[in-house]
């Protein structure tokens, strides 16, 4: 019964299955927008400590990588139900094209806010 409910929360939360990248259970769903100053990428990650999440960027990508843990409480409580994806988690943005300066993030009502501000052209006012 759990595999066939891990099998189903892969099918809706799109999540790599045991042949995927190696280590990674999940991919977390992510907005990305664009203004004249930055690209903004919203990243749904509640219950997720920010601090604790790894931002690169390489080649024009995006990489957001880290684990959500299951609480200690889990371990002797009986499960109703279990929605939120645990485990490791890894998604990757291909960025418009561009060059932008080191992201800064933060976080809200169970986003993290990662803000890619676009790196100054060279003899641009």
């Amino acid at each position: 019964m759990l595999a066939r409910a891990e099998r189903l929360q892969r099918e809706v939360f799109n999540i790599p299955g045991p042949s995927g990248h190696a280590g990674v259970a999940w991919e977390p769903p992510v907005d990305v927008l664009e203004t004249q100053e930055a690209v903004l990428v919203l990243v749904a990650l509640p219950g997720v400590d920010a601090k604790q999440v790894q931002l690169v960027i390489r080649n024009g990508v995006l990489l957001i990588a880290g684990e959500r843990v299951l609480p200690r409480e889990l371990a002797t409580a009986v499960i109703h139900r279990i929605e939120l994806p645990q485990g490791r988690f890894e998604r990757q943005i291909r960025l418009p094209a561009g060059t932008y300066e080191p992201p800064a993030s933060a976080v809200a009502n169970g986003c993290l806010i990662v803000r890619l501000p676009k790196a100054a052209r060279k003899g641009a006012p």
